[in-house]
């Protein structure tokens, strides 16, 4: 069996993307120096980097690599996170903090050459990563990134009014904040890629086989799942937002401090090239200030790729289509109609200070949660820190800010009641900074 047979969300991704790698379950006992739970982004460049450095390492998957969120999103490659900015950071974790700024300033450069030096085909663009302001007191958020990143080294630039009309191709905003080391790629084709690529390099990945516990036992670690065990020196836990999806009792502290919400995809038909050419023309990839994210880039074959959110029961999809194609013309009127072939969904790991979670499970145990809408681009180079420490690399060398799980009160209650804090970003987007 392979990557095509298993199901697979009805996503813009899953219909261009050539399958990936005949896989095997995990079947019987197995043993690895490394094991890595999950196969997204995060295992993937783990056990990338380990191959590397000549570290034996296999990978155990629930489905199949990028079933989850890293084959689901957006494809955005954005170089920072959504609300911290460096001095948040830094303020927070101290040179810990100072390392993973480093990191995260690198991290859009860090993929688009990987997959450069793998020859990895995933449809990926560098054209860079724009976040424009919807308001004109929202310019202090842009000012404030632009002197915060350039301070740590960052290719940033504050956009004028005038500047982010030419290049969105709208009068909607009012300024921005732009970073040309970001871009967009197909997340799914990046996903296969990298199970392509690690396998070559003398990994393994056992899919459709979930694990369901792990235990120490003695100067080892074992990972159980469906249909076998695995046991390692070393253990990584790459499951993010869908920690607690698969088998709850897996990680439950590390699952409870993070809220998996939908992030809802949608793709139009191909524009037409005159259409194109006055929508952001050089294919930079667009977020903005909204806390209701309005967000768009272009994937290979000229279609829009947007999104929205959505509240309450009922055809979702159907309502979400008409909400965004409303918001599509209102931005840019000369799309004229607005027609979606794809629309699909697929979990974000939100915590509720919109940081990153990295935690020492046990002796070489490391796991981590909370990618708040960031992953593509911060899971590149996680990977490599995570493949760092369970070769011994010593912490103060590491840019991984560790902390301890701090699971969300009611937590299942809150879940289902998240989408409604929907309300308060609408309220918060139409009011002005002061």
């Amino acid at each position: 069996m392979n990557s095509s047979t298993v199901a697979w969300p009805s996503s813009l991704w899953a219909a261009v993307t050539p399958a990936g790698p005949e896989l095997p379950e995990l079947v019987g006992a197995a043993q690895a120096d490394v094991v890595v739970v999950g196969g997204g982004f995060t295992g993937l460049s783990t056990a990338l980097h380990l191959r590397e450095a000549g570290v034996d390492v296999a990978i155990v998957e629930a489905m199949e690599p990028g079933w989850g969120a890293s084959g689901r999103n957006n494809g955005q490659v954005i170089p920072t996170l959504s609300r911290p900015d460096p001095e948040d950071i830094v303020k927070q974790h101290g040179a810990a903090g100072e390392r993973f700024v480093g990191l995260l300033r690198d991290s859009a450069a860090t993929l688009f050459d990987l997959a450069r030096r793998y020859k990895i085909e995933a449809e990926q663009e560098q054209a860079g990563w724009v976040q424009p302001v919807h308001s004109p007191g929202r310019i202090k958020i842009a000012e404030r990134r632009v002197r915060q990143w350039s301070k740590f080294g960052a290719p940033v630039e504050l956009l004028s009014r005038e500047q982010a009309r030419d290049m969105l191709g709208s009068d909607a905003w009012y300024g921005g904040f732009w970073n040309r080391t970001g871009g967009h790629i197909n997340p799914l084709a990046l996903a296969r890629g990298l199970a392509h690529t690690v396998l070559a390099l003398g990994a393994r990945i056992y899919a459709r086989s979930p694990a369901v516990s792990f235990e120490r036992r003695g100067d080892k670690w074992a990972v159980k799942t469906q249909k076998g065990e695995i046991s390692g020196r070393a253990l990584v836990m790459a499951t993010n937002a869908y920690s607690g999806e698969i088998a709850k009792s897996l990680v439950p502290d590390i699952a409870n401090e993070v809220m998996p919400v939908l992030s809802w995809q949608m793709a139009t038909q191909p524009l037409s090239d005159n259409v194109r050419k006055t929508i952001i023309p050089a294919r930079q990839a667009m977020s903005d200030t909204h806390g209701e994210l309005y967000f768009a880039r272009y994937d290979a074959r000229n279609r829009l790729v947007t999104g929205g959110a959505v509240i309450g029961p009922g055809n979702k999809a159907e309502r979400l289509k008409a909400r965004v194609t409303e918001r599509l013309q209102r931005l840019w009127p000369q799309i004229g109609e607005v027609s979606f072939d794809y629309v699909w969904n697929g979990y974000v790991g939100m915590t509720t200070d919109y940081m990153p979670r990295f935690h020492k499970l046990g002796p070489d145990a490391y796991g981590w949660t909370g990618c708040n809408g960031r992953a593509v681009a911060l899971t590149m180079g996680l990977g490599a820190e995570l493949a760092k420490a369970v070769r011994g690399v010593p912490e103060n060398e590491l840019a991984l800010p560790f902390t301890r799980p701090v699971t969300i009160p009611a937590h299942d209650l809150l879940r289902k009641v998240a989408t409604l804090k929907l309300f308060l970003y609408r309220y918060r987007d139409a009011r002005e900074i002061a």
